[in-house]
């Protein structure tokens, strides 16, 4: 299984249309991401499992971890290292029984209930928050701060990514309460640089060093 990473950058094409999934993965590549996250809600599943198979060998070369949001079928059909599932996609537990152990499972949660069903389904980690106020999703849970992610980090024995609203700016803090790494979509793809945008993250998490769950 590869590792699950620290800085999670989900490639976006709504959000903003400069850039195509394959060139933002790209410069977040560059710019230090270990981890990419195909998201796209809409469009052709074929024309999909394309853009997963050219991120997968991009990935692949570069010995990044590849994660494709709430599709199982493309994740299978591209060969992608693992999954991302919130609350109301694809069942966890048939994703495993699909996927098989060897590939990664994340789960999004925004309340400790919602992370222990996520620790029971068997997810491999988690995605908590949304933190902080988020413009990138419109049905995005309420924020559920900082406390709450602490208190994740010390009830789920799995790594906690924090998501939602992160920046640079409380990259630090989020990574001072427990989470392990980071989930960005606007503060590198909607920014004019995103490989410079990156690499700002990932100079910011290199300075907190870890301290809750990992992997």
């Amino acid at each position: 299984m590869k590792q699950i990473g620290r800085l999670h950058v989900l490639t976006d094409t709504v959000l903003q249309s400069r850039f195509s999934h394959l060139e933002l993965a790209r410069m977040a590549i560059k710019g230090g991401a270990d981890t990419i996250q195909f998201r796209q809600k809409i469009g052709a599943t074929r024309e999909m499992i394309e853009i997963v198979r050219q991120l997968k060998q991009l990935c692949l070369d570069s010995g990044i971890t590849l994660i494709v949001n709430d599709r199982v079928d493309v994740a299978i059909a591209a060969e992608a290292d693992g999954v991302h599932l919130g609350q109301n996609d694809f069942p966890i537990a048939l994703a495993r029984k699909l996927l098989g152990k060897s590939r990664i499972i994340g789960g999004s949660a925004a309340s400790l209930e919602e992370a222990r069903k996520c620790l029971a389904e068997g997810t491999n980690y988690i995605g908590f928050g949304p933190v902080y106020p988020t413009a990138s999703k419109a049905d995005a849970d309420p924020v559920t701060g900082i406390k709450l992610l602490k208190q994740a980090v010390e009830i789920i024995p799995l790594p906690i990514i924090a998501i939602g609203g992160i920046n640079i700016e409380n990259t630090p803090e989020a990574i001072r309460a427990g989470a392990q790494g980071i989930a960005v979509i606007s503060a590198v793809c909607c920014q004019e640089d995103p490989e410079q945008a990156t690499r700002t993250l990932y100079n910011a998490l290199q300075t907190e060093p870890l301290k809750g769950n990992h992997a």
